[in-house]
Order: C-alpha cells, then sequence, then structure tokens
C-alpha cells in the first residue's frame, strides 16, 4: 500500500493545533522533528534516542509530518490540511515558514519511520510511557506504566504540554476523587488520574475518531472500570460540582472561552489544570481564571510552553 507523507515547517507554537488538524484529516499521528532533541539531556536508564542525525532535523522552527494512504481523495484532503492550517492566523498563531510538501512512501518504510521515534521515556516522578511494542522492566516497584500505540492515537504522552499535566495530576489527585479530561486526545491523561487512584473520570472529546483511540487505550492499560469516554464539546450538559479535578490539555483561546463552565463543574475547593498554552498567551489565560472565581496556585513552565494549577474559591 502506498502512503503520502505530509511534511509541514512550522513553529513549535503551532504543534499543537497542527497536530490536530492532521489528526482530524485521517492521520493516525505525527511526527516532530525539532532541532531541540538534538541537544537535550538524557538519561540513559530510560532507554531515549541518542543517535540523532542533524541532517534530519530543520535548522530552525520544527516540521510536523503525518501519513495518509493515497487514494483519490488525497488531494482535496491536502488542500483542507492547507487552507485548515493558514486558517490558524485568526488565532494569533505563528506559523513561521508554513511549507507544506508531500512525498510518497512505501507501507514498510512508514511503519520503520513511526517506531524509530518512540522509546520508553520516564515522564514525571511516577509515570514512565512505554510504546505498546517495547518490552521495559520498571525501575523501582512504584513506577507507574502506561502503555501507548502511536499508531492507534492522537499524542504520545510525551509532549511537554502532557508531561506538565500529568506532574500536575500528580500532585493534586487524590484517591477516591473525580476527574474530568477535557480534550481527552490518545485518553492518557485519563489513564494517569485513575492509576493515581481516582474512583471516576470522566474524558471528552469532540472527535469521534479521539473517543475511538481513548478507547482503545484506556482498555489496553486496564483502567476501563474507572474511565468513561464520551464525546462531548467541553463541559456541555456535564452537572455542576460533579468534579474535584478537571484538566484540559486544549489552546489557550479555547482555555479562556469556558473557563465559567469549569467554575461551575468544579466543586468549591477543587482543582483546575491548564494547559496547551503558550507563554505569550500565559497571562491571558490567568486572567480568565482569576474571572470565574479561581486562585492561581502554581505555574509550571516546559519548553515554550505553560500550564497552569488553579483552585475553586
Amino acid at each position: 500500500m502506498k502512503w503520502s507523507e505530509i511534511s509541514i515547517h512550522t513553529t513549535n507554537e503551532a504543534i499543537e493545533p497542527i497536530s490536530h488538524i492532521l489528526h482530524e484529516a485521517g492521520a493516525s499521528g505525527v511526527v516532530i522533528e525539532d532541532p531541540f532533541e538534538l541537544t537535550k539531556e538524557r538519561e540513559d536508564q530510560f532507554g531515549e534516542i541518542y543517535q540523532l542525525n542533524p541532517d534530519d532535523y530543520p535548522e530552525e522552527g520544527v516540521i510536523v509530518k503525518a501519513y495518509l494512504p493515497v487514494n483519490s481523495f488525497l488531494g482535496e484532503t491536502v488542500e483542507a490540511i492547507k487552507e485548515s492550517i493558514n486558517n490558524l492566523i485568526i488565532y494569533d498563531i505563528d506559523l513561521g515558514l508554513n511549507q507544506v510538501t508531500i512525498s510518497e512512501v512505501n507501507e514498510e518504510e512508514w511503519a520503520t519511520a513511526w517506531k524509530k521515534y518512540y522509546n520508553p521515556v520516564k515522564i514525571s516522578e511516577k509515570f514512565t510511557i512505554v510504546p505498546t511494542w517495547e518490552i521495559y522492566e520498571p525501575v523501582s516497584s512504584d513506577e507507574l506504566i502506561i502503555e501507548l500505540d502511536p499508531g492507534m492515537a492522537f499524542g504520545t504522552g510525551t509532549h511537554p504540554t502532557t508531561v506538565m499535566c500529568i506532574q500536575a495530576l500528580e500532585r493534586t489527585v487524590r484517591p477516591g476523587d473525580r476527574v474530568i479530561d477535557v480534550g481527552t486526545g490518545s485518553g492518557v491523561l485519563s489513564i494517569a488520574a485513575a492509576m493515581l487512584g481516582a474512583e471516576d473520570v470522566r474524558a471528552y472529546d469532540l472527535d469521534e475518531v479521539a473517543v475511538t483511540s481513548a478507547k482503545l487505550n484506556i482498555k489496553l492499560n486496564k483502567v476501563s472500570k474507572t474511565v468513561t469516554i464520551s464525546q462531548n464539546n467541553l463541559l456541555d450538559g456535564v452537572p455542576e460540582k460533579s468534579a474535584d479535578v478537571i484538566v484540559a490539555n486544549i489552546l489557550a483561546e479555547v482555555i479562556v472561552r469556558f473557563t465559567d463552565d469549569v467554575a461551575r463543574c468544579v466543586k468549591p475547593g477543587g482543582t483546575f489544570i491548564a494547559s496547551g498554552i503558550i507563554q505569550q498567551k500565559k497571562d491571558l489565560v490567568k486572567e480568565a481564571l482569576v474571572a470565574a472565581g479561581f486562585d492561581i496556585i502554581e505555574t509550571i513552565l516546559m519548553e515554550d510552553w505553560v500550564a497552569i494549577i488553579a483552585k475553586r474559591i
């Protein structure tokens, strides 16, 4: 089977929204080529990749790649992707060079290209993300392992926004808590919350494909009794004061539009974890949270990204 590789030369700021656009267009996941990886320090005990070829990375910006099957609709799909990416300018997202290129690859080459980018990665004090095809022995008895298959789910759990959310969940989720995961994607945050002892986790995503993928990952990690996945737009229809913790790893522009709903759905004294925020829009989100009745407890920074932990007054 022939596959088409679509490659977008863009910026770190645009990675998440472009990844979402590619996912909605039918891609099972994305490959991100970021020159930061060439200088990133790694601990060898977790098995990360070391022998990276500088020729595979851009001198500036990042390259986001995805793979689509070659069919009669491919041309229309690519044009729709380009249009959606260009529309991100409306949200003041810097697209950088915004160069889109297309090339054809064989299925065997595609599968190999996928797997070489994913290895076990320890992302927090407790959690390690492990691709399903890797054999991994826990380093300690209390280590929590999340298995993910990037070929069937949007998000591998290793992007800074996701890592910060999981670190924040570690600090806030208590046994017996009720958690809501808004825009669940691969379901990785819901899986983490369940493993931390949450009694009930509700995960929502507007994208039907994401819902299907998240359900597969929930089953794979044996947390189906705790986590319920549903197709839903943000917190529409969610009962008042129904959550101890709400987590949302989505765009800053979306977060500021539904902070009042978060305030309605989280219990007094409950926690809201917001991520997917670029540093330039940190204050915008903080102002919206304070206006909705939250105290800012902590701001976490990682690379160019921000996560905010806020408590409902």
